[in-house]
């Protein structure tokens, strides 16, 4: 997910997991190109993980095919910075 001649645009995804290994998750978020950071959080969410994308549609689909779509994720949801 390079971001080339454009400025990126950054989300904060909360990730809610059903019952596995959150370290586990989280290293397999960082090595996924796009992602910038990955935490383990205490409280109702799981994971927060730190994604930059070069707009919406790439962003979404992103998160689909790279978070949403693992088994071990019951819900998520994506905060997208408005400004830096």
């Amino acid at each position: 997910m390079e971001c080339l001649g454009g400025e990126k645009m950054r989300a904060y995804v909360l990730v809610s997991l059903k019952e596995c290994d959150e370290k586990m998750i989280v290293d397999d978020l960082k090595s996924l190109p796009g992602v910038t950071n990955a935490y383990i959080l205490f409280g109702e969410w799981d994971v927060l993980a730190e994604v930059d994308a070069t707009d919406p549609e790439q962003l979404g689909t992103f998160i689909m095919d790279n978070i949403r779509s693992r088994e071990e994720v019951k819900l998520t949801s994506s905060l997208i910075v408005a400004a830096r």
